[in-house]
């Protein structure tokens, strides 16, 4: 009788874990991702800065939404964490390579 409810609690333990992770994905992964996609839409756009930087915040906001929409319809934590970090990180740099002056 003990051992079931010990199954019990850790299959309750771990799916605790896989939602809150998903929550931690959805919130510090989708912004991470969104903020990156729409710094480097602003440095991309053929507009006036102003313009360019008001387009990419105004599409962050969908974006933002559709990142997280995903994070919890996924099937697998990892992929999302995975997908998740492989998008942030070159859009990141890309930023980072493209700003003027900072690469140099």
């Amino acid at each position: 009788m003990k051992k079931i409810t010990a199954m019990k609690l850790s299959k309750l333990a771990r799916y605790r874990l896989m939602v809150a992770s998903r929550i931690l994905a959805a919130i510090i992964g989708g912004y991470a991702l969104t903020s990156a996609l729409s710094v480097l839409l602003a440095l991309l756009l053929p507009v006036s800065r102003s313009e360019a930087t008001l387009a990419a915040t105004m599409l962050s906001f969908v974006l933002y939404a559709a990142v997280v929409l995903w994070v919890f319809a996924a099937r697998s934590v990892m992929h999302i964490w995975l997908w998740l970090i492989g998008a942030a990180l070159p859009s990141w740099l890309l930023c980072w390579w493209l700003m003027p002056g900072a690469a140099s």
